[in-house]
């Protein structure tokens, strides 16, 4: 089956080229190329489109209508690309993330703001949860995770930083109770347990001397939204133990403390979840891509 807008093209080069040659070298082709392209078009249509001799060609009547149907029709295709190609490239419509409540309320001031105003028709629908979901099934673009090193996916995981886990409280609590000198003395402290964490029975403490230290976790406290172990160590009930992107803001403006500061819990990685696909999304990489330059920059 002939190619009709290859054909179009090639006969409209032709015409604007004044001649065979001129219009190979426009189209990168060859003159036979281009002479067997005009006359399948020809055979095809039924009609003579050039009235051509050895020296010049002049086009036909039914040749001259044809044209402009050509020039017309290859126009709107053209822009028809270019308005999908434009689409393609621009950063709009609705992008369904889901985030770890963590970064969707904590951190959220911290990295909204200035995304919206980079994105103004972006329209960002955000869940809250520390639920895995199923991005395909539950019909969400992107989803970002703060965990361990994930294992194979069929998702792609892309890192977005490494974040140390650290212990805070705050200053009203240190006043009652006093600074924490070493891991040994979190035992005698009012600890806030955050269950949905993989260390929720105790803490594994590594010193700077490189000990290991465990605290068992039988504070007052145990809590299965960090929300409310966040909102728990702010209002003085005990030490609580978060990664270091979670509460940098509150420990620069002094609502929190770092206590024992040189010891760490471990890290965390931050996760861009997305499907694998031949093309992704401009919203997504959008997403993605500011992501990592919001905690790179933090």
């Amino acid at each position: 089956m002939m190619d009709q807008l290859l054909a179009m093209r090639v006969f409209c080069a032709i015409v604007e080229a004044q001649g065979f040659s001129a219009a190979a070298e426009r189209l990168d082709s060859t003159h036979s190329s281009v002479s067997r392209q005009l006359k399948r078009l020809e055979a095809e249509l039924g009609v003579q489109l050039l009235n051509r001799t050895t020296r010049r060609f002049a086009l036909t009547a039914a040749g001259q209508r044809y044209y402009d149907a050509c020039v017309d029709i290859l126009a709107r295709v053209e822009a028809a690309t270019q308005a999908m190609a434009h689409e393609h490239q621009r950063v709009a419509g609705t992008l369904r993330v889901s985030v770890p409540l963590a970064i969707g309320t904590l951190e959220l001031a911290d990295w909204l703001p200035a995304f919206q105003q980079r994105y103004p028709d972006l329209h960002l629908d955000l869940s809250c949860s520390d639920e895995m979901v199923d991005l395909v099934a539950d019909g969400f673009d992107v989803a970002l995770r703060i965990s361990q090193p994930l294992g194979d996916s069929s998702l792609v995981a892309k890192v977005l930083v490494e974040s140390d886990i650290v212990l805070v409280a705050s200053p009203a609590y240190l006043a009652r109770h006093g600074l924490p000198v070493a891991p040994q003395a979190l035992e005698t402290h009012a600890l806030i347990a955050f269950s949905g964490s993989q260390t929720a029975t105790e803490w594994v403490i590594e010193t700077a001397q490189g000990d290991t230290v465990r605290i068992p976790l039988e504070g007052r406290l145990s809590t299965d939204a960090i929300t409310a172990a966040y909102s728990a160590s702010l209002s003085g009930v005990g030490i609580a133990a978060f990664t270091w992107n979670t509460v940098r803001p509150a420990l620069a403006r002094g609502h929190l403390v770092h206590v024992l500061p040189s010891c760490t819990l471990g890290k965390r990685l931050y996760y861009a979840l997305y499907p694998h696909t031949r093309h992704v999304a401009p919203k997504v990489r959008a997403f993605v891509d500011y992501m990592g330059e919001h905690y790179r920059a933090a």
